[in-house]
């Protein structure tokens, strides 16, 4: 289990389900998609629309494409090829 990173403040904060534990399964307001004192993870930093995220119970590290503000392509996300090649 990795320590929590220098960066993780609680006053940084975003609610995305954590792809290792899964936590909020089973939260009603988790799966209304609304906030919950109890099912948030720490904003390490962004890029953009490009998120940070660690799990404070889990510590998980991953990145999120929130799909807000300046997107990026899926390319730059590694999700297809470049595109003729």
């Amino acid at each position: 289990m990795l320590p929590l990173d220098p960066q993780a403040d609680p006053g940084r904060r975003a609610w995305v389900a954590c792809p290792k534990c899964a936590d909020a399964r089973g939260c009603e307001p988790c799966e209304q998609r609304r906030t919950c004192s109890t099912h948030w993870r720490y904003l390490l930093t962004n890029t953009g629309s490009m998120l940070h995220l660690q799990c404070p119970g889990c510590t998980h590290v991953w990145v999120h494409e929130s799909g807000f503000g300046a997107t990026r392509s899926r390319w730059e996300t590694g999700s297809d090829a470049r595109p003729g090649f």
